[in-house]
């Protein structure tokens, strides 16, 4: 199975529970499938398509910078937006 695939997956489920939602108020989960290797040019984790700064931030990042985090990572991915993040 293509890791953009397990990515989307997660993304969708994420998206029909609410959680990419503006008026959501809870955490926002982290989009971590425990794959955690970087590609060969280093540009981003091969599970999660986030890139190392993204990586360190999260933990910190308002729920605003997450959901623009997780648009980042699904564009990179090749992955379609949830409506939310579109």
């Amino acid at each position: 199975m293509k890791l953009s695939t397990l990515i989307a997956a997660r993304a969708q489920q994420i998206s029909v529970t609410g959680q990419f939602h503006s008026n959501f108020t809870g955490v926002i989960p982290s989009p971590c499938l425990s794959i955690c290797r970087m590609t060969r040019d280093g540009s981003h984790c091969e599970g999660c398509f986030r890139t190392l700064d993204e990586i360190r931030t999260w933990s910190q990042a308002g729920a605003a910078r997450r959901r623009a985090i997780w648009a980042d990572l699904l564009r990179r991915a090749g992955v379609a937006l949830p409506e939310e993040l579109a």
